[in-house]
């Protein structure tokens, strides 16, 4: 297919999230832009809207960059329905029924698996996603971390080397052996696909001890740091991603002033995941504290068959305004350059001249709307690379 140039015009509102005139969504009114080559050219009125070889009428309708969804676990197969019903009738969630997957995951084909994460990459692209994070995390093997990111990587990018999701099964009485196989022989085999390594630093997963030694053995090994914290309890996970110059650190949701602090004073992004409360009933992040304090804050879906089965990001905007205290131009950053800032990506989640032309046209005037009519089906058209979708 030709390319050429394209002009979206008639927009109604359009977020750039360029900061102009000290708005961070820089919105733009009767706004108009030109893409070439898959990358924005052009941003201005409509009025002064250059000629295209081609055109879409956005109606009046808001245009946003398409969102950044940096936290996702998409490479698995079975599912946990029976799981989250023992939930919704008052089991308590503490990340035990990974292994559930991990069992499924290692017998599945795969082709199978590979059919699974495009049914969900699918599914996201639907809702807007434009780019999306991939970790492993369901083999634990290093036969199957290495073909979990292998996979991952034929969708997108950004991978991330997961092996310390939890100790499998057969190495539950020795921690220590697990976690010098995760830093030796399945680094050494998942670090050709991936750019990022994880840990789930958490009680009844991995201590600050094992997470430091598994995370500095990534960065050793040329990966960037991110990091599970602080989502079933207080601990030393969040303040050890700050240490490590993680580029985020994920779920935040139980937080001491002293963590408040530390991410004040880094360039770490606090990656909040709604879903994952919505799904456990557990109590979501304080997004306001965060924010008055200075934080970074992005928001992802924690896609995972477990505790967040959702691909939805217009779902995690609505979570955040009405249950993390986020306005909505708040949440709608969060979720397109606050990702961006999550993956330290400076080619997506704005819609400013030199951007990757990944964009979503509403069915509605304005952004708000993403979180004034939750569960409403609001992308009208998704273009990514500059080409509709």
């Amino acid at each position: 297919m030709t390319r050429g140039s394209l002009l979206v015009d008639h927009i109604g509102e359009l977020v750039t999230n360029d900061g102009r005139d000290g708005d961070p969504l820089g919105v733009r009114r009767d706004a108009a832009l030109l893409i070439e080559d898959g990358q924005v050219a052009w941003v201005g009125s409509a009025r002064d809207a250059p000629a295209a070889d081609r055109r879409i009428d956005a109606g009046g309708a808001a245009v946003l960059p398409g969102f950044v969804d940096s936290h996702a676990h998409l490479v698995f197969a079975g599912d946990r329905a029976a799981e989250f019903a023992a939930r919704m009738a008052g089991e308590r969630y503490t990340g035990g029924g990974i292994r559930t997957t991990v069992g499924a995951t290692r017998a599945a084909s795969d082709d199978a698996l590979r059919a699974s994460v495009g049914r969900l990459r699918t599914e996201m692209l639907r809702q807007g996603t434009t780019t999306v994070e991939i970790k492993s995390g369901y083999g634990l093997t290093v036969a199957d971390e290495a073909r979990s990111l292998r996979i991952a990587a034929e969708f997108t990018d950004d991978t991330t080397f997961l092996g310390a999701h939890v100790v499998p099964a057969e190495y539950a009485d020795r921690p220590d052996d697990y976690v010098g196989l995760v830093c030796g022989p399945m680094l050494a085999a998942a670090a050709p696909y991936a750019r990022w390594i994880d840990v789930f630093c958490e009680r009844g997963a991995f201590d600050a001890d094992h997470a430091r030694a598994i995370l500095d053995c990534g960065q050793a090994a040329g990966l960037g740091v991110r990091l599970h914290a602080n989502q079933l309890g207080p601990g030393p996970g969040v303040r050890l991603g700050v240490e490590l110059g993680a580029a985020s650190v994920d779920h935040c949701t139980h937080l001491t002033d002293a963590d408040v602090d530390a991410l004040a004073g880094s360039e770490t992004v606090a990656t909040l995941l709604p879903g994952a409360e919505f799904s456990t009933r557990s109590p979501y992040p304080d997004a306001r504290r965060l924010l008055d304090a200075g934080v970074t804050v992005a928001l992802a879906t924690d896609c995972n068959p477990g505790s967040s089965y959702t691909s939805s990001m217009p779902f995690c905007v609505a979570l955040a305004v009405r249950e993390m205290r986020m306005t909505p131009a708040e949440a709608v950053w969060a979720a397109t350059a606050g990702g961006a800032a999550a993956l330290r990506r400076t080619d997506v989640g704005r819609l400013t001249p030199g951007a990757r032309a990944d964009l979503i046209i509403l069915d509605a005037p304005s952004h708000l709307h993403l979180a004034y009519r939750p569960g409403v089906p609001l992308i009208r058209q998704v273009l990514h690379n500059g080409v509709p979708r």
